[in-house]
Formats: structure tokens, C-alpha cells, sequence
């Protein structure tokens, strides 16, 4: 494998926004030869994925990626996290939080830029962290704060979409499922 770089990069344009309109949780077990990745490495196609179950987000929710590296191991990996605020406590995402946490979802990260990626893409992605409020005061947070981590030997790929329609395509006709 060849470590080295192939293009530069100018200065962009300010006409990008930060924040996530929303995630759509995937059940693990993406199989490897379901996915097709172009030679840029976005995946262009998905097949054996029937449903995505949409959450929309509003507020501070947020995707990073940071890049572990250790010189003496010889090893690099990057931990995708995705952070996710679902504001009010309801009884179906009570059960849902509850199997999130028990399981490892893929998950498909929509950007307010329109960018996708897919978190967790071959281990999936454990809830590492999360907290059910209900706030003190009236005007305090009620719902459910939840981390989640994926560690992968790449950053999160890159979907070939620019909207839910594009997702669904890509996802080879699979439903988007909200409550």
C-alpha cells in the first residue's frame, strides 16, 4: 500500500454550515459484498438493507471523526462519534434507546451541508454514552442524549446522495421508517 498523496487543496468557499438535520439507524450486518465503494471511496450502493429508522434532530447534535495513530504499534484508526439529542421521552424510544444500547447499528449521518456518511460501516457503532433527562425546571431538556462510537480502519465513507430520495436509491429502495 502506498502512503503517498496524490492532490493539493485551495482555500474553499465559506458556504458550508455545521450540525446534523438527522441520523437513520441501520440493524448491523451490512455484509462487505453488499457494499459497492467507488475508487474515492464513497459508497454508490448498498443492497440487503430494508429499512432505516429515521430520527430527526434539531440543536446540538455533532459527528467527529479523530484520527488515532501510534507511531511505535504502527497503527492508525479512526473513531467515528456521533452525538445525538431526542428531545422528549416517549414509550417507543424509551424501547428503542434500550435495544440501541444492547445492539451496534450502522449509522447513516445526514449533515446540514446535505453531506451523508455512514458511521460504522463495518463494526457498526456501540452507544458508549447516554443519559434519559427530565430536567429540573420547566424549560430544562427532557429526552435522551446518546454517543455513539465506531472504531474503523477508514473515516466514514461518503454517501453518493444529496437527498433522501438519492439515500433511498443508494440504499437500493429500502423504506425510511419514522414513528
Amino acid at each position: 500500500m502506498s502512503c503517498d498523496i496524490s492532490h493539493g487543496r485551495l482555500e474553499t468557499c465559506k458556504d458550508s454550515v455545521s450540525g446534523l438535520d438527522a441520523i437513520y439507524f441501520i440493524n448491523f450486518g451490512i455484509a462487505p459484498e453488499n457494499v459497492t465503494i467507488d475508487a474515492d471511496s464513497v459508497v454508490t450502493a448498498v443492497t440487503g438493507v430494508t429499512e432505516l429508522y429515521k430520527y430527526e434532530l434539531k440543536g446540538a447534535n455533532s459527528f467527529e471523526q479523530t484520527i488515532q495513530t501510534s507511531r511505535d504499534n504502527g497503527t492508525t484508526f479512526f473513531e467515528q462519534v456521533v452525538v445525538a439529542q431526542l428531545k422528549k421521552q416517549d414509550i417507543t424510544t424509551h424501547k428503542t434507546v434500550k435495544l440501541l444500547a444492547y445492539g451496534r447499528p450502522h449509522i447513516v449521518v445526514r449533515t446540514r451541508s446535505s453531506n451523508y456518511f455512514i458511521v460504522g460501516l463495518e463494526r457498526g457503532a456501540d452507544m458508549t454514552a447516554g443519559t434519559i433527562s427530565s430536567g429540573t425546571a420547566l424549560g430544562d431538556f427532557n429526552g435522551y442524549n446518546l454517543t455513539f462510537s465506531a472504531m474503523e480502519n477508514a473515516p466514514a465513507n461518503f454517501l453518493d446522495c444529496l437527498n433522501e430520495t438519492e439515500l433511498i436509491a443508494v440504499f437500493d429502495g429500502a423504506d425510511i421508517v419514522t414513528i
